[in-house]
């Protein structure tokens, strides 16, 4: 049974609704806007449902979030919208004197194992969130608070320091100055981003001449000895701090290699279902059970080779 253009509509409203309301910036007005978008039509309140159903990745946010007039759903239209809310639809190293990245995980200060999410607590009262599979070790000095990513991402919430030292995440392609913030840095192979979700950063390159200013709700690129573009950031922003992935319109292949960063092995898409766009909201502390949403919600079947070894495809794919 396919989803109505309004059903479709309505899960990705729900999705972005969802970040928001988790994004722990979230204004008296975006909930009292969020309300209104829940009470104006059942379709909505069906998709919020489903989406607050996502499990215990709700359970962080307010009763008051997921309430409201959600009984007396028909039966039949949740299961269109699925167990998990999701839709498919056709469509320089030498310049900080670096070490090899093996060796620098090996002794780092702070790491975290595949699927691990750890908060600590530095000497000048900064926290610091890893992700998955995150290394990072530390510099601070009667000068400066260094924090190196070796790889990984974090996320950083700055505190004031007496001595007034700078605050500044470096990586082996880039240096994110903090300018009182909180804000997440990215480095994952060929990507490597900042986006800021309080007050601004300043982020530069090797060689790369001036430096660009990135203020809250913003992005940027870097690496290559160049800087991207700014541009906004996304509902999905931040989104595993609590446990999910946010995927709007986001082809398959994208969120499975998302997805892979939380589980051990291969997760392999074919190739010929790569594009296909899926939105919704998938736990990242059992993988297992955002990809049985996938089986059971579009026609994709999902093999499992071992523990260590799955691969997705469509039902028509032999």
């Amino acid at each position: 049974m396919s989803l109505s253009p309004a059903e479709s509509k309505a899960i990705r409203a729900a999705a972005q609704w969802y970040a928001r309301l988790r994004s722990g910036v979230a204004s008296d007005a975006d909930r009292a806007a969020w309300n209104d978008w829940l009470l104006a039509d059942p379709v909505h309140r069906q998709a919020w449902q489903r989406m607050a159903a996502v499990g215990e990745q709700m359970a962080n946010v307010p009763g008051a979030l997921a309430g409201p007039a959600l009984r007396g759903v028909d039966r039949s239209r949740r299961q269109v919208l699925g167990s998990v809310l999701v839709l498919a639809s056709a469509a320089s190293v030498g310049w900080l004197g670096w070490r090899s990245e093996t060796s620098r995980s090996l002794f780092a200060d702070f790491r975290t194992a595949v699927g691990e999410r750890r908060e600590f607590r530095l000497a000048d009262g900064s926290t610091l969130l890893l992700n998955t599979d995150t290394t990072v070790n530390l510099r601070f000095d009667a000068q400066q608070r260094v924090l190196e990513l070796v790889r990984g991402e974090i996320l950083v919430s700055t505190a004031a320091d007496p001595l007034q030292r700078p605050f500044k995440v470096v990586t082996g392609h880039g240096e994110v100055l903090a300018l009182g913030t909180r804000f997440i840095v990215r480095s994952l192979g060929q990507m490597r981003d900042v986006a800021v979700i309080e007050k601004a950063v300043q982020v530069s390159v090797p060689g790369g001449g001036s430096a660009v200013r990135v203020e809250a709700g913003q992005s940027v690129d870097f690496g290559g000895g160049a800087l991207g573009g700014l541009r906004h950031n996304d509902a999905s922003v931040g989104a595993w701090q609590q446990g999910s992935i946010i995927a709007i319109d986001r082809p398959l292949a994208e969120l499975l290699a998302d997805l892979s960063r939380y589980r051990s092995g291969i997760l392999r898409c074919d190739p010929r279902i790569a594009r296909l766009k899926v939105s919704g909201a998938f736990p990242i502390d059992d993988t297992d059970r955002a990809l049985a949403a996938l089986e059971s919600g579009f026609s994709l079947r999902v093999t499992r080779y071992s523990r260590y070894w799955a691969s997705v495809s469509g039902h028509d794919v032999h």
